[in-house]
């Protein structure tokens, strides 16, 4: 194959993938207590701060079940899953902004 070819594909194939590692997020890490775990939640404690996921069973490693009382380190992304805006308050931002005559 010609090797300008080959390296047209991987420029392009490499600039498609980017926005696919971009869309995942910054990852976060906690290590704390586990308070409370079910089949689809977990709870950790963090010093005077609670935090809690909703896992899927396929995620947990190395343990078959999650005990009150031990220790984990979650890694986590944070996704928003509804964003609401509010038409007024930007309206009021679009009048400011415009210059007056």
């Amino acid at each position: 194959m010609n090797p300008k070819i080959i390296c047209l594909l991987a420029a392009l194939s490499l600039a498609l993938c980017g926005p696919l590692f971009a869309a995942a997020g910054k990852t976060y890490e906690i290590t704390g207590t586990v308070v409370a775990a079910t089949g689809s939640t977990l709870a950790v404690q963090k010093g005077t701060e609670k935090y809690e996921f909703a896992i899927d069973p396929v995620t947990i490693k190395g343990s078959a079940e999650l005990k009150v009382g031990s220790t984990v380190t979650v890694t986590y992304v944070m996704s928003a899953t509804k964003i609401e805006g509010d038409s007024a308050s930007s309206s009021k931002e679009e009048t400011k902004a415009s210059p007056s005559p």
